[in-house]
């Protein structure tokens, strides 16, 4: 066989592996939000009848393409997210096959691998779980010991120490980058109409506060145990008791409120309605799970790449939330995850990141 054909059988191989993977990265993305284990059951199972679907109906993208995006037991849709992240995971093993020396192959395969599962959890969730950040972190420094190529190297310990200045300046960057956010955009008014009807509802360890037609479920809102919710209320009324008319200012915190009476827990109030004019909700820069985020790709590509990600990462976020704005589609509780724009910008350094830096270099410096 020629060199010709080994390159494409390897090619192949590359891609259907990635969409095995793939496969198995769609039981992360749907149960490690859930709390789930990936390994319990063995099998994959529809969410909505939660039959388990045998081998030769789970074959990656074929079977989604065959049922035609529906469950052979009950026929509810499968979503089409399914189908992309097989076919994106191939592709992404496809392209470092091609791009790469065998030295970065498996340990970009495993970093891919992590911001697809990071990326789609992050659209659906607003959360990175801590097995896909800590868990890159620590995956990234054993792998840049075991292939110090990643750190541009000869030496195993030179490397580990260079993905762990890479982790530790990437967490530290974004880290005081949340500080500052909260310092300075800590809080934001919310505009909304007068005499607003408003109540706060507990279900089990959560609750629901409900603005309008507006609703949010209560541990969405904070983020630390410091943040504040502030109504500015025109009457109210707690356990459907007594109605206060004073104007308070009613201060949440997650666990309690400052009423007239005093502080309370909110452990012991079951439901808090009534009317009002004002609202300033609690919020952060990013989410602490990018910071966490950040750490694995810089354990994995080093601080160049930390620096190249958090800036290409920022204009590609701030192109998306110009458009949301022009779509004029934004509302109050919506939220834009920062972690798919930390994925795409670290994928766009691995693959054309030095390149990049250095052609700007030319740009900006004059020839002599």
């Amino acid at each position: 066989m020629n060199p010709a054909c080994f390159e494409i059988v390897f090619a192949a191989f590359a891609f259907v592996l990635g969409s095995i993977v793939g496969s198995f990265l769609n039981v992360c993305i749907y149960r490690m939000p859930l709390g789930l284990s990936v390994n319990e059951p063995r099998r994959s199972f529809c969410p909505h009848c939660k039959y388990q679907i045998p081998w030769f109906r789970n074959l990656p993208l074929f079977s989604w393409l065959d049922l035609r995006g529906r469950c052979a037991n009950c026929g509810a849709t499968i979503p089409f997210r399914y189908f992309l992240v097989e076919l994106l995971t191939g592709l992404a093993f496809l392209a470092v096959w091609l791009r790469f020396p065998l030295d970065f192959v498996i340990p970009f395969w495993i970093l891919l691998s992590l911001f697809l599962v990071a990326t789609f959890i992050d659209f659906d969730h607003f959360i990175i779980p801590d097995e896909i950040t800590w868990g890159g972190a620590v995956c990234g420094l054993l792998l840049s010991w075991i292939f110090p190529a990643l750190m541009e190297t000869d030496s195993r310990w030179v490397a580990l120490l260079w993905s762990a200045i890479g982790a530790v300046s990437g967490f530290a960057t974004l880290f005081a980058v949340v500080e500052l956010g909260k310092l300075a955009f800590g809080k934001k008014r919310i505009p909304i109409e007068p005499d607003t009807a408003f109540s706060w509802t507990r279900h089990g360890e959560d609750a629901d506060l409900r603005l309008g037609e507006e609703s949010t479920q209560w541990s969405e809102i904070f983020s630390r145990e410091s943040d504040r919710l502030i109504l500015e209320t025109k009457e109210f009324s707690v356990d459907d008791g007594a109605v206060n008319s004073t104007g308070l200012a009613l201060e949440f915190h997650f666990n309690r409120v400052r009423l007239p009476s005093g502080e309370r827990n909110l452990d012991g109030i079951g439901r808090i309605e009534g009317k009002v004019s004002g609202v300033v909700i609690p919020r952060e820069a990013m989410g602490f799970g990018d910071v966490k985020f950040i750490a694995a790709i810089g354990a994995f590509l080093g601080w160049k790449a930390v620096f190249f990600t958090i800036f290409s990462a920022s204009i590609l976020g701030s192109f998306v939330g110009i458009a949301v704005l022009l779509m004029r589609r934004r509302e109050w509780s919506a939220k834009i995850p920062f972690g798919p724009y930390l994925a795409l910008g670290a994928t766009i350094w691995m693959f054309v990141g030095p390149r990049l830096l250095e052609w700007y270099w030319n740009l900006v410096t004059p020839q002599f």
